[in-house]
């Protein structure tokens, strides 16, 4: 490579400019540090020394007195929020919006961040209203989730049908739960006294064409949910053939969810005064797709109609096929029973099984089993939410604990895999 003799005066020139531009920059810094107001610094003395009562005091000074500690503000309300300072984190925000020279972006930001305060606070109206008034902002798909949120919460579920529609033509995403707050006001007027029949027909109605405008987005705990709320009609209107024609289907189409069927399909058949075709329903299936809870329905019939002893034979039969400790359970209090009822004690003393000896036939170790296997099924005879592990004794379409939809598989805790 050749030398050229320019180069002699390039270089130092170049050098003289990265010169120039360093020394502009370090003065500019020295400049903006000495326009920071003495309450900037000594807020970040009060964070260091962990006093955030006097830190938000003296960060408020420095809005007051420099508009460009915007982003700080918010970084602090956020902050408060989150350690579960509410007050502080509203104070913060309240300031900013009460500034005039506030620009309209930073404002929306500023009701934005407000309106999440009361939501975490707990005053619902005021966290609806600051909401609402950024829902045509950049914030507006976020404020209608927590709209949404705001409506479940109060179970107003006509508002929040109107929400997640609202939410839909703003994400064109599909809401699968709007089909559960059609069921909520069905579920509502057949809970009223009397029943609200015309508005059960007006919210399952909407249910339906939810569920056909979601097509594959609708859920299958969604279309049961329909089934078994007309099937509760029917039945409250003693219409007892359509409510059986709305229940049994389920077997078929959702059999996991048969366990939610039994009682009322059994009900059913008790009142239409077909028991024996019941339990024959309910037995195939039980063969086909074992659940505990179709388990303990035809045990409980079984029990009522047949006696004892054939109850006992389905427990045994069902632990053999499907190993649970309610089968075993159920087959232990009839053991127990026919011990004490004379009748019967020799009826069954013929089928157990010769192991036994004399001083577990006698009951007292057996009843001792028994209240030790019965202890912990009470544990396990729970549904739980699979989100957040809630666990309750009735099934629930939304988990109280984090008002998730359909997070509880419709199978007991001992079925769980």
């Amino acid at each position: 490579m050749d030398f050229e003799p320019w180069w002699l005066i390039v270089v130092p020139v170049l050098f003289g400019l990265g010169w120039v531009a360093a020394r502009v920059d370090f003065r500019q810094m020295l400049s903006e540090s000495r326009r920071l107001p003495d309450s900037y610094f000594k807020g970040l003395n009060f964070l260091l020394n962990e006093e955030p009562d006097r830190a938000i005091d003296a960060f408020i000074e420095v809005a007051k007195l420099d508009s460009e500690t915007i982003e700080l503000h918010f970084a602090l309300g956020n902050l408060f929020r989150r350690r579960g300072e509410i007050e502080r984190a509203i104070r913060v925000h309240q300031s900013l919006l009460g500034r005039a020279d506030l620009a309209p972006e930073a404002r929306q930001d500023a009701q934005f961040e407000l309106a999440k305060d009361f939501l975490r606070a707990g005053m619902l109206d005021r966290a609806e209203a600051g909401f609402e008034a950024v829902t045509d902002t950049g914030h507006g798909v976020e404020a209608m989730r927590y709209l949404v949120r705001i409506y479940e919460a109060g179970h107003d579920w006509p508002k929040a049908i109107e929400a997640v529609k609202r939410l839909g033509r703003l994400t064109q995403e599909a809401v699968p739960q709007r089909v559960h707050y059609y069921c909520e006001q069905a579920e509502m007027a057949l809970a009223a006294r009397p029943p609200q029949f015309q508005a059960v027909q007006k919210a399952l109605d909407g249910a339906e064409q939810a569920a056909r405008e979601l097509a594959g987005d609708c859920t299958l705990g969604a279309k049961v949910r329909i089934s078994l709320l007309r099937a509760l009609w029917a039945e409250k209107e003693e219409k007892l053939e359509q409510q059986r024609d709305e229940l049994e289907p389920i077997l078929n189409f959702a059999p996991m969810y048969s366990g939610l069927v039994a009682a009322p399909l059994m009900r059913c058949y008790e009142a239409l005064g077909q028991v024996d075709e019941g339990v024959e329903v309910l037995r195939t299936h039980f063969n086909q797709h074992p659940n505990l809870m179709v388990f303990n329905v035809l045990f409980r019939v079984l029990r009522a109609r047949s006696g004892p002893l054939e109850a006992w034979r389905f427990a045994r039969k069902a632990l053999r096929g499907t190993p649970s400790l309610l089968a075993l359970d159920r087959m232990l209090e009839v053991e127990l029973s026919a011990e004490k009822d004379q009748q019967v004690s020799s009826a069954v003393q013929d089928i157990v099984d010769e192991a036994l000896t004399k001083e577990v036939a006698a009951g007292a170790d057996l009843e001792l089993l028994r209240r030790l296997i019965h202890k912990h099924t009470q544990r396990l005879d729970r549904y739980a939410c699979q989100e957040c592990g809630f666990e309750a004794r009735t099934y629930y379409w939304q988990c109280p604990g984090c008002n998730h939809w359909e997070s509880y598989p419709p199978l007991l805790l001992e079925e769980h895999p």
